[in-house]
């Protein structure tokens, strides 16, 4: 009963938010969802200490598809992964419930928001607790969808609502990916259910399948057909372009999107099927390679953006790179360690951003802050704690599962270990000198902001501050508590997390010498004291640098140039063939030959035959005598023959 109160109760909240809200008013929906995330908040603590090192087990709920062989029920599958999962996603989502009632509290449409917060939850639980691919698909599209929902939440901003469509459209693409991967999964293991597929992974390893000719094999493509669907929804490096725009939705929206839920659900999925992955080391090659690169080059992009919602969303970006190549080189538990202890500092960096765009009258623009720490101290307080939980600091959350990861690469034996190794300490070193320089940027110097923007500027109330206090324990803390993950006999897990038996990366992490485990530091020590040289010491410098490289600060600037190359050979070629279309199929054929063109040639025909109505009965006489005549013709040639 613990768990489907767990999972359900968000769905409950969004109902009667969602249905009700216009009846019961704007504050009776607020306690009613943050009253039902509350209580799901704390059966997931419950159920987190529950799951430490148990045995998995289910709930089963109901049979949901029965069709011939085909049967996926409707069952919670509850064990240490689903515990860490469901604790992440009902702890953060609660405090940023809590937030919101701050954040959102001149919003005209507060029970809608409160309602699309709580349903995007229950969606996200659903995906965690699934105990097959179906159940697991279900929870996958419905995230989806209320993403959708809450990005574009201020539907009358078109930037909105192209954020939204773009979103959903480039999750679309790795969906078809992750349809692909279930339909491989069902055909080679002739179920859907985790159990049966977990169970003869290791008996389908070296089996191959044909695909359009070619002989491919079927671990490893079903593996990297799951991939492309992670890919999409963590906006790894190909499919990342809809993340950055994902901040034009409101401010609890991007900590609930970045931090705890819809991108970490990649990250979920290929831990989830580590027995699958273990059997199928080229993709987990490709895993890693893919991670590394999406680290390193959303880093480069952190260092030139100037909108602190942005910077934040691809240091988001850039740590899912951290947990996608700690998976691939076969650490997942060090990945889902970093989940855990990002989902803390790093919603706490999306809230405290959002504490400074309210005390700056909503100002995202970090040119037009600076010298604010002493009105908003409490903000800035915890802005540097989760900035130095981010760049790994001595002893902070980010410190313990960064660290473990980037140890694993150099420890582990994939093909590309030794590119993420470096990839991850490089990231390392651009995390630190971005996070500092949104610090001092937003913070230091002086302020830049107008009169009117510094006559306003205030400290967020407690609804706001609280909930960032209790994250900031959680930057600060949440490594300690959960070094446990990482232990090199698995127990704490037990078997929720597959490893085969030549995997040894946990182990041999703790083993690898002093300078791998300095590195990270030296990196972190690296990109801050280069932060304080160049936005406090030297001011100018930044700008010296910029037009010294200035074609490569505008490749980063410009993204890398990925939404221009996809708009060259994806949507205008799409533009032009579905105007095509529109042109010669829609409106050439099918119009002119169609409704069109018959509804023209009958009002053609009815306007000529009008014309012989004209009123005088001379002409009436003179068409008779025609028929008269033309009656005779035909009886005297044909009548008579």
């Amino acid at each position: 009963m613990l768990y489907i109160i767990l999972v359900f109760a968000p769905l409950l909240g969004a109902i009667v938010a969602g249905l009700f809200g216009r009846i019961i008013g704007d504050r009776a929906s607020q306690l009613v969802t943050c009253g039902l995330m509350g209580v799901a908040a704390l059966c997931s603590v419950i159920g987190l200490f529950s799951t430490i090192g148990a045995e998995p087990f289910k709930v089963p709920l109901f049979t949901w598809i029965n069709v011939a062989t085909f049967e996926a029920d409707w069952a919670l599958r509850i064990d240490a992964l689903s515990g860490v999962m469901m604790f992440v996603v009902s702890f953060i989502s609660c405090l940023i419930h809590i937030y919101s009632i701050g954040y959102m509290s001149h919003d005209k449409s507060i029970p809608r928001f409160m309602s699309y917060l709580s349903l995007f939850t229950f969606a996200m639980l659903m995906l965690v607790t699934s105990d097959n691919l179906v159940q697991l698909f279900f929870g996958w599209e419905g995230v989806g969808v209320a993403s959708y929902l809450l990005i574009g939440f201020w539907y009358t901003k078109p930037s909105a609502c192209a954020a939204a469509i773009k979103a959903f459209l480039v999750n679309r693409v790795g969906d078809i990916g992750l349809m692909l991967g279930i339909a491989s999964c069902y055909l080679l293991f002739d179920s859907v259910q985790y159990d049966v597929i977990f169970g003869a992974a290791g008996a389908m390893a070296g089996t191959t399948v044909i695909v359009f000719g070619a002989e491919f094999d079927a671990l490893t493509l079903t593996a990297i057909l799951l991939f492309i669907g992670a890919m999409g929804k963590s906006a790894q490096l190909g499919l990342h372009t809809w993340l950055p725009d994902a901040m034009e939705g409101p401010t609890p929206v991007s900590a609930l999107i970045h931090a705890a839920t819809m991108v970490t659900a990649g990250v979920f999925l290929v831990a989830r099927f580590s027995p699958v992955f273990e059997h199928a080391p080229t993709a987990l090659a490709l895993v890693t390679f893919i991670g590394a690169s999406t680290a390193i080059f959303a880093a480069t992009i952190g260092l030139t953006q100037f909108d602190i919602k942005r910077v934040i969303a691809y240091s988001t970006c850039s740590q899912l790179g951290y947990m996608f190549f700690a998976c691939g080189v076969g650490a997942y538990s060090a990945g889902i360690f970093h989940l855990y202890t990002h989902a803390f500092f790093k919603a706490l960096l999306f809230l405290g951003a959002g504490s400074v765009i309210h005390a700056m009258s909503d100002e995202q623009d970090m040119r037009k802050m600076g010298g604010i720490w002493r009105k908003i101290p409490v903000t800035y307080t915890v802005m540097w704690i989760g900035t130095l939980a981010l760049v790994g600091f001595p002893l902070t959350a980010g410190y313990f599962s960064k660290d473990a990861i980037i140890e694993a690469a150099w420890a582990s034996h994939n093909s590309f270990h030794l590119y993420a190794f470096w990839m991850g300490v490089t990231a390392a070193v651009l995390t630190a000198f971005y996070s500092g320089r949104l610090i001092f940027m937003t913070f230091h110097g002086e302020c830049r902001a107008s009169e009117h923007v510094q006559s306003h500027i205030h400290e967020s109330p407690l609804v706001m501050t609280a909930p960032l206090g209790i994250l900031a324990l959680g930057a600060l803390f949440a490594g300690m508590a959960g070094v446990g993950m990482i232990a090199a006999d698995g127990g704490w897990w037990n078997g929720a997390i597959f490893t085969g038996p030549d995997n040894h990366v946990l182990h041999d992490l703790h083993e690898v010498g002093f300078w791998v485990k300095a590195a990270p530091f030296i990196a972190m020590v690296i990109g801050l004291g280069l932060s304080w040289l160049f936005y406090i010491r030297m001011p100018e410098m930044p700008a010296r640098v910029a037009s010294a490289f200035r074609p490569l600060y505008l490749f980063f600037l410009n993204k890398w140039y990925f939404d221009e190359l996809y708009d060259r050979i994806f949507v205008q070629p799409a533009k032009a063939i579905g105007y095509g279309l529109w042109r010669g199929g829609d409106m050439g054929i099918i119009d002119r030959f169609g409704p069109d063109g018959v509804a023209a040639s009958a009002w053609s025909t009815a306007k000529r035959t009008a014309r012989l109505q004209t009123g005088f009965v001379y002409h009436y006489a003179f068409a008779m005598l025609i028929g008269v005549a033309l009656l005779v013709t035909w009886y005297l040639l044909v009548g008579r023959g």
